[in-house]
C-alpha cells in the first residue's frame, strides 16, 4: 500500500518523457508536455514559459547531441514556493566543440539557451557518466 502511494504522489509530481531521434519529436514532447501540465493544472502563464523552454531545450539535444534523450518534468518545493523543474538529458556532444553542422543555417540556431536564460528562474547544465543534462526552473506564481 505505501509503495503505490508513493508511486501515486510521485506521479503527480513528476513526468519523464523520451524524446525520440526523429523529424516531428519536439513537436510531440511539447503536446505531451502540454497535456501533463494540463492536468497538473498549471497557470496559463507558466505553461506558455514552459512550453517553450521544453521545444529549445529538446531541440538542443535532438540537433547537437547524441541520442538517447528524456526529458523530465518535476515539481520542487523551494524557498519561494512551488517550482517547476524542466531537465533534459541526452548521451552528451555529437560533435567536437566547433564542429560545424551540415545543412544548419547559423541564422536561425543560436538563440536558444539565450532565451531559456531569459525565461528561467534558475538554470544550468550537470554533466555525468551518461552525458549531459540541460536544466531550467519556473517559480509557480
Amino acid at each position: 500500500m505505501a509503495a503505490q502511494l508513493k508511486t501515486l504522489l510521485q506521479a503527480a509530481c513528476e513526468h519523464v518523457c523520451p524524446v525520440p531521434p526523429a523529424a516531428g519529436a519536439v513537436s510531440a514532447v511539447r503536446r505531451r508536455t502540454a497535456a501533463v501540465l494540463a492536468d497538473w493544472s498549471v497557470c496559463p502563464r507558466l505553461v506558455e514559459d514552459a512550453l517553450l523552454m521544453v521545444s529549445e531545450l529538446v531541440t538542443n539535444a535532438i540537433v547537437h547531441a547524441r541520442p538517447p534523450a528524456v526529458l523530465r518534468l518535476s515539481w520542487v518545493q523551494g524557498d519561494g514556493g512551488r517550482t517547476l523543474r524542466i531537465e533534459v538529458s541526452d548521451a552528451g556532444p555529437a560533435l567536437a566543440a566547433g564542429g560545424a553542422l551540415d545543412g544548419i543555417d547559423p541564422d536561425e540556431h543560436g538563440r536558444g539557451e539565450a532565451i531559456v536564460h531569459a525565461l528561467a528562474t534558475r538554470h544550468g547544465i550537470r554533466t555525468h557518466l551518461g552525458g549531459v543534462t540541460r536544466w531550467a526552473e519556473l517559480v509557480a506564481p
